[in-house]
């Protein structure tokens, strides 16, 4: 299956993904380690990610494209792959749309974990990092809700929703089921 995995941050996408990859037999691609992967090969695409990184801007959505068309073609992915941290925005969904029309391929879920903002709140705050305090994790959480809100709508047609407050094999439990009634949903 070809999914892409969105959340605010403290959803637990990561810690879903990682289950989600052993069940499902299919690589899990972070654009995050994308980025990490091209800057430490000091690749053409790395160097040119390195100076918006270096300044604290965005990589342009056509480069992170250019990485993740890259990764998917790779023939661990050739049957399916987790895509998480793109899209965020629905220009970039439409990168990826681009992406995989080129393959002869599309999406077949888009998985978004929600949880009550008090909980990612708490959970990101318990991580202990210098960097996560409350002011600095709700201006994150408000960047997500309004970057994303368009995003749900365009993939109203394959989007499901997991909620992510409980034990995390009961969360992966909700998304196992939810893209296996999808699954068979496409079958019919």
């Amino acid at each position: 299956m070809r999914i892409v995995l969105i959340g605010p941050p403290g959803a637990g996408k990561g810690t879903q993904a990682a289950i989600l990859h052993e069940k499902l037999g299919v690589p899990h691609i972070s654009t995050g380690d994308l980025f990490r992967e091209h800057v430490s090969r000091r690749t053409e695409l790395g160097r040119t990610a390195q100076r918006y990184l270096d300044t604290g801007g965005l990589v342009p959505d056509e480069l992170t494209g250019e990485m993740v068309r890259g990764r998917l073609a790779r023939p661990d992915a050739r049957h399916g792959f987790l895509l998480d941290g793109f899209p965020r925005t629905v220009p970039q969904a439409r990168e990826l749309a681009a992406v995989l029309d080129d393959m002869g391929s599309t999406l077949d879920a888009v998985l978004e974990f929600t949880a009550p903002e008090e909980d990612v709140v708490a959970r990101l705050l318990n991580r202990g990092r210098p960097d996560d305090t409350e002011d600095v994790i709700r201006h994150r959480q408000q960047v997500y809700r309004r970057q994303t809100a368009p995003l749900l709508a365009h993939y109203s047609g394959i989007l499901l929703t997991v909620h992510a407050v409980g034990p995390i094999d009961e969360i992966a439990s909700r998304a196992l089921a939810g893209l296996t009634d999808r699954e068979q949903i496409l079958a019919d």
